[in-house]
């Protein structure tokens, strides 16, 4: 098969060009990028930008199989656009089989919320491709681990209220995603990569405190304190309205959810948030 991997130069896109070239198969992998000189020297690296439909029609062209990660623009209806472009140029280039990157809870929202562009994505995936499959992914432990640094030298762990979220490591997810492309009787399918407990923002303080051996709490503000703690801390404006955001899925209850997805299509147990951490703090 001829396989491509939309978004090959992004850290997932790189972790699933990774994970198809060690499980072999003889297949042909294609990385499709805007920056195809940074797509794994291991593959066939093809030119496609989410801006440029007319690109993603050439790059697709030829591909039984193709994962389509989303674009880390989270600026609102820049992502709607890019998923209804790459879809579009996967059907019309005759890619048989598409698969969709897309985010736990994902349903129709205010069309301004930075995840509206998911539950765009999925229902045209479903009314344009003939054959789709859906993994949606739970909230990254490596994003975690980063905002992770910030909480340990502060000693706090903020939130908009206790939560508990199943934080699935990127690694872990491109695993999964790989089993789907590899694999046969997915199509027509809804998969949630998650991690394998949801753990709670107290439990996540204590787990800081265990790594690091700094006292770490957790404390739970309003957003108002929430967003003038992350321009203290110096986050990027373009970043705060979206990390606030994430506080208020996670407050939600959108990323409580566990299943047995990343072990059925990788072949092994999710990596538990402590790993993950362990790595950051190590």
């Amino acid at each position: 098969m001829q396989i491509g991997v939309s978004g090959a130069s992004g850290h997932l896109g790189k972790a699933a060009v990774a994970e198809l070239i060690e499980r072999g198969g003889g297949h042909h992998i294609v990385g499709i990028s805007r920056t195809p000189a940074t797509v794994h020297a291991a593959v066939e690296a093809r030119h496609g930008d989410y801006d440029q439909p007319e690109t993603l029609i050439a790059a697709y062209r030829g591909l039984d199989r193709l994962l389509i990660i989303p674009s880390s623009d989270v600026q609102p209806g820049r992502r709607d656009r890019h998923f209804v472009s790459a879809i579009d140029a996967a059907v019309r280039a005759g890619v048989g089989h598409v698969v969709m990157m897309s985010i736990a809870a994902a349903r129709e929202v205010d069309e301004r919320d930075m995840y509206a562009a998911y539950f765009t994505g999925e229902q045209h995936l479903m009314r344009a491709a003939g054959r789709w499959t859906i993994l949606r992914m739970n909230y990254y432990a490596e994003s975690f681990a980063q905002v992770a640094a910030m909480s340990a030298a502060s000693g706090i762990v903020p939130g908009l209220g206790e939560n508990h979220v199943a934080f699935v490591s990127r690694d872990d997810v491109a695993a999964a995603a790989a089993g789907i492309l590899l694999g046969d009787g997915h199509a027509g399918a809804i998969y949630n990569a998650t991690g394998p407990a949801a753990i709670s923002a107290r439990e996540r303080a204590d787990l800081l405190s265990d790594i690091t051996g700094k006292p770490t709490h957790f404390v739970v503000m309003d957003e108002a304190q929430l967003r003038d703690g992350m321009i203290r801390a110096k986050i990027p404006q373009e970043y705060v309205a979206a990390l606030i955001d994430v506080e208020r899925r996670f407050a939600a209850g959108d990323f409580d959810i566990v299943t047995g997805d990343v072990q059925r299509l990788a072949g092994h147990a999710p990596r538990p948030l402590r790993a993950v951490l362990s790595k950051q703090f190590g």
